[in-house]
């Protein structure tokens, strides 16, 4: 299954587009928040399903604080990741994935991308698609009952 990770918008859904365009095709999309509104706005206008977690950002969002969604045998975290205060380090991120035996965690919040491997547990981060950072990136994952690969992308 070929997914496109997008985090942290902040209302810039031309962006979010561009980069489904840029992806195509995908089986689906992951929004991890800070961006509730361009994830419905995505789900109206695409024809795959778009999953995604509300951020800190998004007070009046519907969408839970984090998800553990099955995949082609595979158990991944979705989260925003300021409840794991990721800016100060990965360690209660981590410590959350290996209680509920995730494959890989997915989370946002830094707005800075980060794929990393650490002792079988992938975690990664897609960066952001707003102005709010150096890079604007989202990522693309391959999710197969034999592992999860994923690449990092910039876009202007």
């Amino acid at each position: 299954m070929k997914v496109l990770v997008i985090s942290d918008t902040h209302g810039n859904v031309n962006r979010a587009f561009t980069a489904h365009t840029l992806s195509e095709p995908v089986d689906a999309v992951i929004h991890l928040g800070d961006g509730s509104a361009d994830a419905d706005l995505l789900r109206a206008a695409l024809d795959v399903p778009v999953i995604n977690v509300a951020g800190n950002c998004d007070p009046d969002s519907n969408a839970p604080r984090e998800r553990l969604w099955e995949c082609e045998g595979k158990r991944i975290l979705l989260t925003h990741g300021d409840a794991y205060q990721v800016k100060s380090g990965l360690a209660r991120l981590r410590e959350r994935a290996e209680k509920i035996e995730a494959d890989a965690v997915l989370f946002g919040h830094t707005h800075q991308s980060l794929f990393e491997n650490h002792t079988g547990l992938l975690l990664l981060n897609p960066g952001t698609l707003s102005n709010h950072g150096h890079n604007r990136s989202y990522a693309i994952l391959i999710i197969t009952p034999e592992g999860i690969t994923s690449r990092h992308y910039d876009i202007a």
